[in-house]
């Protein structure tokens, strides 16, 4: 195995060696939708780069696997001699015949258990989603175990994602997938789909050479980003609205966009720029049909001098003459 076919994962993701678990699915999330096909269609590099992406992520967002590729990665020239890493002495990879990989790939398949399934040790459950959009418990192979009658068929289930616009997610949608080599075949996301969601579509992995079955296809969502609405860590959306300075001083009743549509809402008198108001049941859909809450941020401001008129500038600085509000009030006994 030539040590040239070794690849840098951490250096694919833009991260750290050091880094913890949820820096590095930060980086693969902001990289896949960067390079996803869908953003970048008919561009082979984005495509070839997406594949690297996933390559790596597959590795290092797994615990075990990662540890076993900061073990060995590094060492990758000894390998290709068939002998452990120096220093280590006797290791998992003592009785290891390197010579048995063709590449890199080889070697990363094996890291991540795709041959075979063995024996039914080192299972352990998950709640994916049909391609119905029902919730299904399915229990899967843990990626770390190794099964001491491993067989080597290749392993037919399959990862792959897609990324949709937040109305896609919000609303439900069909899609259409098509695997390389494979025919297209449709997928319906239910509404509600979150980032990091995975759908579980049966029968459209890679056939297994021994039994002739297909294993399944597991799809991952990711969400473009949209100019307005974001969604936050508790699948609220969130979003900012600006407000002049009459607003925020006498109240007024504001129209909101949300994604019903435009909604009423009353703003109270005094509030602060910054200030966060919410809008119940206006937020994200959630599977049992309830829905989360929009959280609306309150920013205030200051109309620039040349787009004021007349009567403004001199309501203005009739207000400042009168004025009995002193927001520097807290400013004069402030010492070292």
């Amino acid at each position: 195995m030539a040590a040239q076919d070794f690849k840098d994962y951490y250096a694919i993701l833009g991260v750290d060696k050091a880094v913890d678990q949820d820096a590095i699915k930060k980086a693969y999330r902001k990289l896949a939708r960067q390079y996803h096909p869908d953003l970048n269609p008919n561009d082979k590099k984005a495509e070839e780069r997406f594949k690297e992406i996933n390559e790596a992520y597959e590795v290092l967002s797994n615990e075990e696997n990662r540890k076993k590729y900061d073990q060995y990665g590094q060492y990758w020239k000894y390998a290709q001699e068939g002998m452990p890493p120096p220093g280590t002495g006797a290791t998992q990879y003592e009785d290891t015949d390197f010579g048995q990989y063709g590449d890199f790939n080889d070697f990363i398949n094996q890291l991540l258990n795709r041959y075979g399934q063995g024996d039914r040790q080192g299972r352990r459950a998950y709640r994916y989603y049909t391609s119905d959009g029902y919730p299904e418990e399915t229990d899967e192979f843990d990626p770390g175990y190794r099964s001491p009658y491993h067989s080597y068929a290749p392993q037919p289930d399959v990862e792959a994602a897609i990324v949709l616009t937040m109305a896609e997610a919000f609303q439900g949608v069909v899609k259409q997938l098509q695997l390389e080599g494979e025919p297209s075949f449709k997928v319906r996301v239910p509404p509600g789909a979150k980032p990091g969601s995975r759908i579980r579509i049966k029968g459209k992995g890679r056939m297994n050479p021994f039994t002739k079955e297909h294993g399944d296809l597991y799809v991952t969502i990711d969400l473009a980003p949209h100019p307005f609405f974001k969604l936050d860590d508790q699948t609220n959306i969130t979003c900012e609205i600006n407000l002049a300075p009459d607003e925020a001083v006498l109240g007024t009743d504001l129209q909101v966009p949300t994604p019903d549509g435009l909604v009423t809402m009353k703003i109270p008198p005094g509030v602060k720029s910054g200030q966060v108001l919410r809008l119940r049941g206006k937020g994200w859909k959630l599977l049992k049909g309830e829905r989360t809450d929009q959280l609306v941020k309150l920013m205030i401001v200051a109309p620039k001098e040349n787009e004021l008129s007349e009567i403004e500038r001199t309501s203005y600085e009739t207000i400042r003459a009168h004025r009995m509000f002193n927001p520097h009030a807290n400013l004069e006994n402030i010492t070292l």
